[in-house]
């Protein structure tokens, strides 16, 4: 295993500056050439340092969700917890800021952001301001200058459909939520419908009639939407519904179970998330498992690399997805 007196003779520096450097130390000052050349053959020389971790200070939570929207929709408070534990585990000293709180209240000595929920090009910019150290976790609104990680909505889309194609469906409808763009105060069409609608057109398979979207991933949107297409389509359903998230999968499963449509044998329902409460539903809900812990693992890492590593080039990255089948399905 190399040590620091190798990693001195690879770049040219002294021992001190070397061990100064790889420890993060904040109060010495050299250019981010030194520092990139130090970390780049720690890397090639494959050293592992056994010092504790810095702490990291000034790191702002930018949790631009109300407090309705999170209990609402389950995901994102997970999220915000994973995110917290991280955190902690690698001695990131976070303030957590909302949307209630406007982005003025971000101080301007932060060192870098995670950010969650939906931003203006407007607030975009005025973070542009104060550092270009920045990860968005579920969206990836300004590539060109912030990290981003997120679940791969558009590939588990196109899985549904397969899986539901695979299993003899081809009359499929879709419940979702809306994107809402803080540009415009408009509703726009979310990326799962979006991909769905695509996808399902290449098939030959898209059915207009069959897609009911309305503002909100809650289990309320879910009942009423169901509720609006078993009324609308006067007993000609679909035989298989993708639904946007698992929350509104709950208010749709109540709304069939209520008109004595059968699950699976009548409608199937594959949705997204898998929460806890999916096994426990009647029937217990089929719905792909996003890696929470992974995502929030990876936005982690992606900052402390901003930061600490001084990385500059932009990351955007995809997380896949497993499918975890159950009775909602045949």
């Amino acid at each position: 295993m190399a040590k620091i007196k190798d990693i001195a003779e690879e770049t040219g520096f002294s021992i001190s500056t070397v061990s100064r450097v790889l420890n993060n130390d904040q109060s010495l000052s050299v250019p981010d050439e030194t520092r990139e050349k130090i970390f780049e053959a720690a890397e090639k020389l494959n050293y592992r340092k056994k010092t504790v971790r810095p702490i990291v200070k000034n790191i702002a939570f930018l949790y631009w969700l109300t407090d309705k929207e999170e209990l609402e929709d389950v995901y994102f408070k997970s999220m915000r917890l994973e995110i917290e534990k991280y955190a902690k585990k690698h001695n990131i000293e976070l303030t957590t800021y909302k949307i209630t709180d406007g982005i003025n209240a971000i101080p301007e000595n932060i060192e870098g952001f995670l950010a969650v929920g939906t931003f203006s090009d407007k607030e975009l910019a005025h973070l542009r301001g104060l550092t270009p150290n920045g990860v968005f976790i579920d969206t990836t609104p300004d590539p060109n200058h912030y990290d981003s990680v997120r679940p791969d909505l558009a590939q588990i889309t196109m899985k549904t459909v397969d899986f539901l194609i695979g299993k003899g469906h081809k009359n499929i409808g879709f419940v979702g939520g809306t994107y809402h763009n803080p540009n415009t105060d408009k509703d726009e069409m979310d990326i799962r419908e979006k991909t769905f609608r695509q996808y399902m057109q290449e098939k030959g398979l898209l059915q207009e009639h069959y897609i009911y979207c309305h503002r909100g991933f809650s289990v309320e949107n879910g009942y009423n939407l169901m509720s609006q297409a078993i009324e609308k389509l006067d007993g000609k359903l679909p035989t298989a519904f993708f639904v946007a998230g698992d929350p509104i999968a709950v208010g749709c499963l109540q709304a069939l179970n209520e008109q004595g449509i059968a699950i699976p044998n009548r409608v199937s329902v594959v949705s997204i998330n898998n929460i806890s409460v999916a096994k426990y539903l009647s029937p217990p809900l089929t719905t792909f498992d996003i890696d929470m812990k992974e995502i929030c693992k990876n936005a982690i890492e992606f900052l402390l690399e901003r930061v600490l590593e001084k990385r500059k080039i932009v990351k955007t990255l995809y997380i896949g997805s497993e499918l975890i089948i159950r009775k909602s399905t045949n």
